[in-house]
Parts: C-alpha cells; sequence; structure tokens
C-alpha cells in the first residue's frame, strides 16, 4: 500500500489507546477502529506506522508493521472469542519438545540438563507435571496436567493469546511459551533452549544458509511475542 500520511500519533478514546494517522484513526483490514489497552502498546505500534515507508508517498507493507499485524489479530479474530485459540495453543502441551530426549546419550544429557528445570517449574507453577520419553513415539500426558496448562493458557488476554500463537509454534514447546511469557526465562534463553537439537547437530556437520535463516526467524518470533506480552501487561 502507499504511505498517505505524515505522521501517526497516539490519541486517549474511551476504550483505551488509539492510532491517528495525520488524525484519522487508524482501523484494521475488517474497518475495526483499532483500540489498545496501554498507552505503551499504543506508542509501540504508533512507531511502526510512524517509519513504514519511510515517507508519505512511498510504498509500504505490512511487513514493517509485525506488532500491528498480532495487535490486529487479537482485537478481530480471538476477542470475539478466545476459546478456540487457547484451545489450539494448549494442544503443543500434548507433543511438548521439552518431553522428547534424543537417543544419542550426549544430546540426551544435554537437553536434560536444560530442559528438566523447565518441566520442573511448570510442574510446580502450573501443577502440570508432563512426562518425558526417549526418541520420537509419542508419550500421552496426564489429563490433568493438560487440563492445567489449558487453563494457564486461557488465563491469557487475546494480546497475549496473539503472542503466544506464534511463539510456541516457533519453539515447538508450551511449556517454554508459557515460561517466556510468565518472565521464568528471557528471549535469548527461550531461543536457546528451542534450538538445542539444533546447535549440537551443528557442532559436528556446521550450519547453513538455509538453518542459519530458519534461526533467525525463529528468533524473531520469539522477541516479537516477548515484546507484545510485555507491552499489553
Amino acid at each position: 500500500m502507499k504511505r498517505f500520511w505524515e505522521q501517526a500519533a497516539v490519541q486517549p478514546v474511551e476504550q483505551g489507546w488509539g492510532i491517528a494517522l495525520d488524525g484519522r484513526p487508524l482501523r484494521l483490514p475488517g474497518g475495526t477502529t483499532l483500540h489498545l489497552p496501554s498507552r505503551p502498546l499504543a506508542e509501540a505500534v504508533a512507531a511502526e506506522w510512524d517509519t513504514a515507508g519511510g515517507g508519505k508517498g512511498n510504498e509500504m507493507s505490512m511487513e514493517e508493521v509485525p506488532l500491528t499485524r498480532l495487535v490486529g489479530t487479537a482485537v478481530d479474530r480471538i476477542a470475539p472469542d478466545p476459546a478456540p485459540s487457547a484451545a489450539a495453543i494448549a494442544e503443543y502441551g500434548e507433543s511438548d519438545l521439552l518431553c522428547y530426549r534424543a537417543e544419542d546419550r550426549r544430546l540426551a544429557a544435554i537437553q536434560a540438563e536444560n530442559w528438566q528445570p523447565i518441566l520442573d517449574w511448570a510442574a510446580l507453577q502450573h501443577d502440570a507435571p508432563l512426562r518425558v520419553t526417549t526418541g520420537i513415539v509419542h508419550v500421552g500426558q496426564s489429563p490433568d496436567s493438560l487440563r492445567a496448562l489449558h487453563a494457564a493458557v486461557a488465563a491469557h488476554s487475546p494480546f497475549g493469546l496473539s503472542a503466544l500463537g506464534i511463539a510456541v509454534p516457533a519453539m515447538g514447546s508450551l511449556v517454554l511459551g508459557l515460561a517466556l511469557s510468565a518472565g521464568r526465562i528471557d528471549v535469548a534463553e527461550a531461543h536457546r533452549l528451542a534450538m538445542i537439537d539444533e546447535t549440537y547437530q551443528e557442532s559436528f556437520w556446521g550450519t547453513d544458509s538455509e538453518a542459519e535463516a530458519r534461526r533467525v526467524r525463529i528468533g524473531a518470533d520469539i522477541a516479537l511475542a516477548a515484546r507484545l506480552l510485555e507491552l499489553s501487561r
């Protein structure tokens, strides 16, 4: 789309905070006027639109406003009925990355050292102990644990669910997503823990451009999710 505005600014509205493009309210693709719950979140969204395209008359892409895309998902798709989104995210607890240890003993030891403390945290914090197995054959989890994890996900706001909706699939781990949301781990640690298998293999075989691009994408998704979680509190 072509940038038609000079300046994006935050303005108070009855429902919280809005974004104005040269005085006109920012609307989502569905036509909804965007209202946000916190001024810091609104300021971050406005900053995206203030720089997108580089100036009035230039072409811009929605790739330049990733935070806007996430909050738009929260407002338009999740907020009307959060239950399906919460259920879809919670399903990752049924096959969480942290529960599957390698048959390679050296890698399994690294996984146990790094992943088990996070599983222990989930067991204590959410009353959700998870079973661990070796190999890739599915291991069933306790229904009580899965219900507890679902409740932890469902306790998030639509904005939190939107953030978890990109972080959890990127990492392949609901537990890591909940730990990130709770502040138990930061972005760098979440990324490191999610990439342990890849890092181990690269220590033997080296890396390639495709693997590196995937690593960067995952890191960017985790960072964006963490930013939305923080700004929407």
